[in-house]
């Protein structure tokens, strides 16, 4: 007979956090972010990687202080992975092989401009016209180039994860848009609930930040044009705000099912209690405006969870600062919640560190349990002017003391991707 201390409602193995990393625009380190973040502190600068001229937006929260062998998105995107890695695995107390699976959200992304200028450059005479991509293939045939198709491989980085940290079993690597890191959270926890495995490593990670992000990202009207003062930008749930502000970051988590976390003498951060995802088909980068598969998805976390709405004590909202996503994700929470959503706090990370897209909804996701773990809410900076047909209480401007048992964590992305996550600090 199972140890019902160690199950959840449906009988399923409760599963537990029991390490934590992060890199954020705000510097390396759970205990340096929480610090600035909850200081109201802004990561978003200008950006100096390349060159703005005759760009729209020309502010981003790039993370630009991680040392890598080749300017790329994959080896960025790897760099910071492996860095928050290892600092959910010492937190966890964990090292040599990690013998659990591997669990990566990365960004889906192609090789830059200039690397695929430089490519066609040393294209054969032979092969001057035609294909772009026999061109390609044909120069990489007369003089292989080893750094560029590690940065044609983003499948790659969950490979050389895998490598460096002893995980089981082939590494996964997905992509669900801004979904992504909250996706990688609940294939992680349903690994251990389905007992195929007592622990899993999960990491989402986004070095994307190029000047093709950019032109794309504006050409869908999505990035804030504000550029000056950088740091005023990104202004969720205002009713000036213009778009997110792109940025950079990753987060590794360490889950494991309380039961052997306790065996092993771990400590638990915190419980992932409930998993919500949902499907939206109505446009390629829209939200439903009606919120219809948001509402579903909120609905669907918190009953898996086991708990109805009175539980939720804190909402991390998905808050990325668009005019439509704002509105969008206030009326899914006010569906689910009622006249409780004047009186929950409910505020965004992503007014300091900018949206990380592929990383974002496991970057959240340590907030959400650090701000469990400390009792303090981070603030929504840059609140100064309301919408009015938003009343949320977004903990304007100021971090405030509180200590929410079950925080709900939303991401809602691009493609009508659409996860939320419930988090509790004991397994109850």
């Amino acid at each position: 007979m199972s140890d019902n201390r160690f199950t959840d409602h449906l009988g399923r193995p409760l599963v537990a956090v029991t390490g934590m990393g992060v890199i954020t625009s705000l510097g390396q380190g759970l205990a340096d972010n929480w610090s600035a973040l909850t200081s109201g502190t802004s990561g978003i600068h200008k950006i100096t990687r390349f060159p703005t001229d005759g760009l729209s937006t020309r502010i981003s929260g790039t993370v630009d202080f991680i040392t890598v062998p080749a300017n790329n998105s994959v080896e960025r995107s790897f760099a910071f992975a492996r860095e928050t890695t290892r600092e959910a695995l010492a937190q966890a107390g964990l090292s040599g092989d990690f013998d659990g699976p591997l669990f990566l959200a990365a960004p889906p992304v192609e090789p830059e401009w200039h690397d695929r200028f430089a490519l066609a450059d040393r294209s054969p005479p032979s092969k001057a016209e035609g294909d772009a991509y026999e061109r390609f293939l044909a120069a990489m045939r007369e003089r292989p180039d080893p750094v560029f198709l590690e940065a044609v491989q983003f499948g790659s980085i969950s490979e050389r994860l895998a490598d460096m940290f002893g995980t089981r079993g082939l590494p996964v690597t997905l992509s669900t848009a801004c979904a992504s890191g909250a996706t990688a959270i609940q294939l992680g926890v349903e690994a251990i609930r389905q007992g195929r495995t007592d622990r899993a490593l999960v990491a989402a990670t986004d070095g994307s930040v190029s000047v093709e992000a950019l032109v794309r990202f504006s050409l869908l009207s999505a990035l804030s044009t504000q550029n000056d003062p950088p740091e005023k930008a990104s202004k969720p749930f205002s009713k000036d705000r213009d778009g997110f502000v792109i940025a950079e970051g990753a987060a590794t988590l360490v889950l494991e099912s309380v039961e052997s976390a306790l065996a092993r003498g771990a400590t638990v951060l915190g419980i992932i209690k409930g998993l919500g995802e949902k499907a939206d088909h109505f446009h390629r980068t829209r939200s439903s405006p009606d919120g219809g598969p948001a509402i579903a998805t909120i609905r669907a976390a918190l009953e898996d969870a086991g708990m109805d709405e009175s539980g939720i004590g804190y909402i991390n909202a998905h808050g990325t600062s668009t005019p439509e996503n704002d509105k969008m994700e206030y009326g899914s929470m006010l569906a689910v919640f009622g006249d409780r959503m004047k009186n929950i706090p409910a505020s965004s990370n992503k007014s300091m560190i900018g949206h990380t897209l592929t990383a974002a909804g496991a970057v959240e996701a340590v907030f959400s349990i650090q701000t469990m773990l400390t009792g303090t809410l981070p603030p929504t900076i840059n609140y100064t002017n309301p919408d009015p047909t938003i009343e949320l209480d977004v903990v304007p401007n100021v971090k405030r003391d509180g200590q929410p048992k079950a925080v709900l964590s939303n991401s809602f992305g691009f493609g009508g991707q659409n996860a939320s996550l419930v988090m509790t600090l004991e397994p109850v």
